[in-house]
């Protein structure tokens, strides 16, 4: 059976190779896929429309990337009856109240502000990974 892969909006290359660091250190198996904008993650979802296996295992949500930004990607992927079931956690550099809010109010899984500290940083995403791959029973 092959492994679904997770998705990772992030346009920033040193915060996506953080996020490679952390799931090479949290044993994950699956594999990333990375969208460099929200416009992008939108395209790949779509594609993925019709087969459920193709559709990610996770989300991870970066909210301020160019063209569609991740708040455009988590009203779509939750007003989509086939997305809509898909696990979407918000990873951002904003502690802004209203972005925690608007993420909470229209359906993100969770919301962490990313850390400025690398160690700190890499500690949050295996935790995040840890949680959602391995404690979490997620949707088929």
């Amino acid at each position: 059976m092959r492994l679904r892969h997770i998705m990772v909006v992030e346009d920033s290359d040193e915060d996506f190779h953080t996020v490679q660091d952390a799931a090479r250190g949290a044993g994950m198996l699956n594999p990333i896929v990375r969208a460099h904008s929200g416009t992008e993650c939108l395209h790949l979802l779509r594609a993925s429309h019709h087969v459920r296996d193709a559709l990610p295992l996770l989300v991870l949500l970066d909210l301020n990337t160019p063209g569609d930004d991740g708040r455009d990607v988590l009203l779509e992927v939750r007003s989509d009856d086939v997305l809509g079931t898909l696990p979407v956690v918000v990873l951002s550099a904003s502690a802004n109240a209203r972005d925690l809010q608007f993420c909470y109010a229209n359906g993100a899984n969770a919301y962490h502000v990313k850390p400025v500290d690398h160690a700190m940083h890499l500690k949050v995403l295996r935790d995040i990974f840890s949680y959602w791959l391995a404690s979490v029973v997620l949707p088929a």
